[in-house]
């Protein structure tokens, strides 16, 4: 079973830097198949999906936020990364981290959410 557990601050300032970890366990961010993916839900809105990075690195991002957003992944730490740029208070959302298992066994799975909010 896969678990993801998102962490980094709750509390941003504009024009500052977003930084947030999705922690893996349960499977190794390396395996063959999986995609890892970030996902927001800004207040009263829908999903928005920022970007993946899959298992052999490959990474991919929202366009409209490419000037801003970087993903990267630790495979010591087995954790993914996000940093989001200058941020403003359109940014705030409930951020997620979520898995992808593709192939004759797909699964998705999902982690609880982190709260960013970006106010002065």
């Amino acid at each position: 079973q896969v678990q993801l557990q998102e962490s980094g601050p709750g509390l941003v300032k504009p024009s500052q830097t977003l930084s947030l970890i999705c922690t893996v366990s349960g499977q190794s961010i390396t395996t063959t198949h999986y995609a890892w993916s970030w996902i927001r839900q800004p207040p009263g809105q829908g999903l928005e999906w920022l970007g993946v990075i899959g298992y052999d690195e490959s990474t991919y991002t929202r366009p409209s936020l490419k000037s801003r957003i970087s993903m990267s992944r630790d495979t010591s730490k087995n954790h993914i990364s996000l940093q989001l740029r200058s941020v403003t208070p359109e940014d705030t959302a409930v951020y997620y981290c979520n898995a992808e298992r593709s192939g004759p066994w797909p699964a998705n799975y999902w982690g609880q959410g982190t709260q960013v909010t970006v106010s002065s």
